[in-house]
C-alpha cells in the first residue's frame, strides 16, 4: 500500500511540475511505449505538436509507465480542468469512461475504442483497409511466395490488421503463404523490440521475405531484423520508411495525428462533438506511403495495382472483411 501511495504521489508531482492553469487547454495521455515509439504514440504526438505550433496553445501530456497510471493521469488532468483530454489506445477505455462520468462538463476523446458517453468523442480506424493495400504490395514484392505479419498484443484490433493484410496478399498472389505471430497477451507486447526481432528471424527462417509489423515499439525490432536479414519490412501507423531507406517496402498509415489535431482544434474553436467516427480510405484515415526512401522498391505495376485496389475499396467493389465484426478471417 505504501508503495502504491508513493507511486501516486510521484505521478501527481510529475504532472504538477509542468502544470499550468488549464482554461480549456487540451491534454494527452500516451500509452505504454512512449511518445517517441516511432509509431502509434509518436503519430499522436505529432498531431499535438502541429496544434501547438499553429495555435500557440500548449497542451498537457503524460507518458504512462504502467497500467495503473492510466486512470491516475486522466484524473489528474481532469482535476486541473484540462479539456479535451485525449487518451491514446483501446486500453484506456475503462479509465476514460470512469473519469468522464465524474467530470460531465469536461470533454474527452479516445482513439481506437468506443466510449459511449455524451462528453466523449470516440475515434476508430478501418485498419483492415489500409492493411489490404500493403498486403497487395507485399504479395507482388515477394520473391519466395511467403510473407509474414508480427502483431503486438494479441487482441481483435491487431487481428484486424492481420486479416486485412492476408486478404491483400492473397488478392495479389492467391497461393502465397502468410505466417502470423503475436508478441504476447499483455501490454508489454507493445514495447519488446528484442522479442519482435526474434519472431521475425524465425519467420524469415521459414521463407518470409516481406514482414509487416503492427506492434508499436516492438515493431522497431521487427523492422531491424527484417532489413538485416535481407527481407523487406512494412511499417505501421506513422511513415517508417525513413528508418531503413531502401529496405522498407511501405508503411501502412493510420492518421491518428490528424485525429488528435482535429480534437484539439475543435476543443479550442468550440466545435467539439461527442460521438463515434470511423476513418477509412474514403476519409483519408488510413493509407500507404511512397516517398524518396522507398520509391525505388515500388514498381509501376505495383503502384497501379494498389491504387486500383484503393479505388475499388472506396467504391465498394472490393469488400475487405473486418475481423472485429465476427472474430474471423475468411482469407486464412
Amino acid at each position: 500500500m505504501f508503495k502504491k501511495l508513493l507511486a501516486t504521489a510521484a505521478l501527481t508531482a510529475m504532472m504538477a511540475a509542468s502544470a499550468f492553469a488549464a482554461d480549456d487547454k487540451p491534454a494527452i495521455v500516451f500509452d505504454i511505449g512512449g511518445k517517441f515509439d516511432k509509431s502509434f504514440n509518436e503519430s499522436m504526438y505529432n498531431g499535438s505538436e502541429k496544434f501547438k505550433t499553429e495555435t500557440g496553445v500548449a497542451y498537457g501530456e503524460f507518458e504512462i509507465a504502467n497500467e495503473a497510471q492510466r486512470e491516475q493521469a486522466i484524473r489528474n488532468f481532469a482535476d486541473q480542468g484540462y479539456s479535451p483530454i485525449i487518451a491514446a489506445g483501446f486500453a484506456q477505455a475503462a479509465a476514460v469512461e470512469k473519469v468522464a462520468k465524474e467530470y460531465p462538463d469536461l470533454k474527452f476523446a479516445i482513439v481506437d475504442m468506443v466510449v459511449d458517453l455524451p462528453n466523449v468523442q470516440s475515434i476508430v480506424f478501418n485498419e483492415h483497409e489500409g492493411s489490404y493495400l500493403v498486403g497487395v504490395m507485399a504479395g507482388m514484392a515477394s520473391k519466395s511466395g511467403t510473407v509474414s505479419f508480427v502483431g503486438g498484443m494479441d487482441i481483435p484490433l491487431i487481428r484486424k490488421f492481420a486479416c486485412g493484410y492476408v486478404q491483400g496478399v492473397k488478392a495479389a498472389k492467391a497461393d502465397a503463404k502468410v505466417i502470423q505471430n503475436m508478441t504476447g497477451d499483455t501490454g508489454a507486447a507493445w514495447n519488446d523490440p528484442v522479442k519482435g526481432g526474434e519472431i521475425t528471424k524465425s519467420q524469415m527462417s521459414q521463407g518470409s521475405d516481406v514482414v509487416y509489423a503492427a506492434a508499436g515499439a516492438t515493431g522497431l525490432g521487427v523492422l531491424k531484423a527484417a532489413t538485416e536479414g535481407g527481407a523487406l519490412g512494412i511499417g505501421v501507423d506513422a511513415n517508417q520508411n525513413y528508418l531503413y531507406p531502401g529496405k522498407i517496402l511501405t508503411s501502412m498509415l493510420k492518421r491518428v495525428d490528424v485525429a488528435v489535431y482535429n480534437v484539439m482544434k475543435s476543443g479550442k474553436d468550440g466545435t467539439f462533438k461527442p460521438g463515434f467516427q470511423a476513418l477509412g480510405l474514403a476519409q483519408d484515415g488510413v493509407g500507404y506511403s511512397v516517398d524518396e526512401h522507398n520509391k525505388a522498391l515500388v514498381t509501376p505495376e505495383m503502384a497501379a495495382a494498389v491504387e486500383k485496389a484503393k479505388a475499388d475499396i472506396i467504391a465498394g467493389t472490393i469488400k475487405v472483411h473486418d475481423y472485429m465484426s465476427d472474430n474471423k478471417c475468411p482469407a486464412e
